[in-house]
């Protein structure tokens, strides 16, 4: 049996009492279940039971007894603890005091070294200065004596001592009177500029040696003489010698600067002063010789390389000097830069802009001169005056040609490859513009550019180009004649819209923050109306050209007797009981099937027409005119353009066949025949995918059904859902054009 305190051992954590008593009865003999090995024992167990708390009670004692003794022992360490705080406290404060005496001795003796060491330096001083005044006045008796036996000024291991004495020596002798120490200070001055020269030439001698140390003590003296500038001046020349070997002038001024920058700065005491003068040197000497070179050579002989090389070394330069701003050139390095590149360039930018317009200028003439050459072109001078300003307001207001038409041959007289050099060089100009010239006249010359872009492209070559298309078109009444003004049209747009890139990709950048970007969108919208004034009179007078051409087709083929047959036989009527409107269908070309349905349920009839051996001519030519026109209007238009010039066209094409209609009379197999043709003609009118055509031709086949409907049903079909809303007189001339219209006495449907 376990003992109370190994029960607790072998219990589980967190103590549980029910578990306890459960595993204490089932290690007591007959304390387990009754179908145990052995027989349950309730008095062995109760006994057990006791047993085990008595001892439980001595282990608490036990135990309690235990924690008594260890609160005890733990109440003395504390106090122990306490006792030993307080003494280390008491100790601290001692120490501190102690510290505090000890740093207010240490105070007063610094005080008084301090007091002591300025009383000796105040004696120290003056013995000094009267020490190196007596070795002065030594060396001042050796030159007044005229024999320098110092070993200083005779050994030339003792130049730097000798260099500081005469540099005191010369100052000294700069105030003495010249009367009395004429002697004396020339000589000084002759051993004073005798030692610089020695320096130098030591200075000279270390840095082809690449004795950085020996040059840097060597500057360190000639610091305090007036060769000190020269020294600088010599280093500057030494170290571009062979820097220069390679044709890129420009790449090896970076390289050197790169090389010698670290070496300045060990050398010298103020090194951003020599490396701006270093840049100053090859500024001045090498790159502008280089520039002057390179512009003066081409200046009157070529202006195009000339422009070419001022724009390529100003980028150049400009390039180089931006890569020295990463160098130490003192605090507005900025600004001194842009005085060197201005010192270089200003002669050159002064006249950069006169000289990019008189080459655009030329050029551009030259171009277009090249191109009417090519065509064999005698061009046409665009006159001017008033007589012209009259022809040319006449011309607007009146859309009549003044003066006869000239014969192009096809020739639109306008290029895309013209345009293309013409908007190249432009653009170039542009770029040298934006490159060259200063930010204040940017905008101004800009603008000067833009004009001359628009002169040349636009008046001398667009706008002359219009001209003459203008003049090319026949009048109205001409017979085949070729539209060329369409293509002139196509191939303007063209260009325009090339004209607008460069206008916003190259000009607008420039202008886009000052005043002249007002007059450039004026003179360019001023452009755009004159140019839009004049293709809309071409494209006018092409559309009447176009009708006149539709008018000769329908004058010579169709004939008066076209809608009166003579043989009216040939036609079988079948009659059935049928409501709806006339139809029309084509079996073939020589056959035509047509349903004739009146709208209040009277009767129906099919008419099988037999034509003759030859379809109608004129329908068929002026069918096949306006689909041939239509497609030339839809490849030399864009956009809306293409719906308006169609319905424009598609408006006097109805016109055209409206009129033409009006002038015959119809039988009722000729009323037929006319509604066949305005089939065709509708079918043609969808070519156009306009809906004001195509409704047009649907109310002109509805007006032809007048011609053929039975008399009694005329007033029902005038009531019909396309002709309800047209005008009673409009009606009444269709119904007058029939036959029988007095016979029938037709006019009583309109009274």
């Amino acid at each position: 049996i376990l003992t109370p305190g190994q029960l607790f051992i072998s219990c589980r954590e967190p103590f549980d009492a029910d578990e306890y008593i459960e595993r204490l009865a089932w290690r007591t003999p007959g304390g387990g279940s009754k179908g145990g090995a052995e027989a349950f024992d309730p008095k062995r167990l109760l006994e057990e039971f006791e047993n085990h708390i008595e001892e439980l009670k001595h282990l608490d004692e036990k135990i309690q007894r235990r924690v008594e003794k260890l609160e005890h022992q733990c109440h003395r360490e504390a106090k122990e603890f306490a006792h030993k705080v307080q003494d280390l406290q008491r100790s601290n404060q001692v120490a501190f005091q102690h510290f505090q005496e000890l740093d207010e001795h240490i105070s007063y003796v610094a005080t008084k070294v301090c007091h002591l060491g300025d009383q000796l330096e105040g004696v120290n001083t003056p013995r000094q200065r009267a020490v190196e005044a007596q070795r002065l006045m030594t060396y001042f008796n050796e030159f007044l004596d005229g024999e320098l036996r110092s070993d200083v000024f005779n050994n030339p291991e003792k130049i730097k001592e000798a260099a500081d004495i005469i540099q005191k020596l010369h100052l000294i002798a700069q105030e003495l009177p010249f009367d009395r120490f004429a002697d004396v200070k020339a000589k000084i001055a002759s051993k004073y500029h005798d030692l610089e020269r020695q320096l130098i030439q030591e200075f000279t001698a270390a840095q082809r040696r690449g004795e950085i140390g020996r040059m840097q003590e060597v500057a360190a003296v000639l610091l305090h003489f007036k060769g000190y500038a020269h020294c600088v001046d010599v280093y500057i020349k030494q170290c571009q010698e062979g820097a220069y070997m390679r044709s890129d002038v420009f790449e090896d001024t970076a390289l050197l600067c790169q090389r010698v920058n670290k070496q300045v700065g060990e050398v010298f005491q103020s090194p951003e002063t020599v490396m701006a003068k270093l840049i100053q040197n090859i500024f001045e000497n090498k790159l502008q010789a280089h520039v002057k070179e390179k512009l003066d050579e081409t200046r009157r002989s070529d202006v195009e390389q000339y422009l070419k090389n001022l724009y390529d070394l100003y980028t150049r330069t400009t390039a180089l000097a931006s890569k020295l701003t990463e160098f130490n050139l003192g605090s507005d390095k900025h600004t001194f830069l842009s005085k060197l590149i201005k010192n270089i360039f200003s002669t050159y930018l002064e006249s950069y802009i006169e000289m990019e317009k008189d080459y655009l200028r030329t050029r551009s003439a030259m171009i277009l001169q090249r191109y009417y050459d090519s065509k064999n072109h005698q061009k046409r001078p665009q006159g001017g005056g008033s007589i012209q300003e009259l022809k040319e307001r006449i011309r607007q207001r009146t859309n009549l040609p003044l003066g006869p038409s000239i014969d192009t041959h096809g020739e639109t007289f306008l290029s895309q490859e013209v345009v293309v050099n013409l908007l190249q060089e432009t653009r170039h100009a542009f770029e040298r513009c934006n490159r060259l010239s200063d930010p204040s006249d940017l905008p101004k010359n800009a603008f000067s550019i833009f004009l001359l872009l628009v002169e040349h492209l636009c008046m001398d070559h667009i706008d002359y180009a219009l001209e003459i298309g203008l003049s090319a078109i026949p009048s109205a009444d001409a017979k085949n004649a070729n539209l060329y003004f369409l293509d002139v049209v196509q191939q303007a747009n063209t260009i325009f819209h090339l004209f607008d890139k460069q206008f916003n990709d190259h000009l607008m950048p420039l202008i886009s923050s000052s005043p002249k970007l007002t007059e450039c969108l004026h003179k360019k919208k001023e452009v755009i109306e004159q140019m839009e004034v004049k293709l809309d009179t071409g494209i006018d007078r092409t559309l009447n050209c176009m009708v006149g051409q539709m008018k000769h087709i329908l004058a010579t083929e169709q004939k008066k007797t076209d809608f009166r047959p003579e043989d009216e036989n040939n036609v079988m009527i079948q009659c059935t009981a049928v409501r709806g409107e006339l139809h029309l269908f084509y079996a073939s070309t020589r056959e035509f099937f047509i349903v004739v349905e009146v709208a209040n349920n009277f009767f129906n009839y099919t008419v099988r027409l037999l034509l003759p051996p030859c379809a109608p001519q004129a329908c068929s030519k002026v069918c096949v005119y306006v689909s041939r026109q239509v497609e030339r209007v839809r490849k030399s238009m864009d956009g809306k353009n293409v719906d308006t010039v169609l319905t424009e066209l598609g408006v006097r094409f109805h016109r055209l066949i409206h009129e033409h209609l009006q002038q015959y009379s119809y039988s009722s197999m000729g009323g037929m025949l006319a509604i066949c043709d305005v089939a065709e003609y509708r079918k043609s009118a969808k070519d156009f995918r306009v809906p004001l055509v195509l409704q047009l031709f649907d109310t002109l086949h509805a007006l032809c059904n007048l011609l053929v409907v039975a008399p009694d049903n005329l007033k029902q079909v005038c009531s019909g859902e396309q002709l309800t809303n047209l005008d009673r007189n409009l009606l009444h001339a269709f119904v007058q054009l029939r036959v029988d219209y007095r016979q029938a006495r037709l006019g009583r449907h309109f009274s």
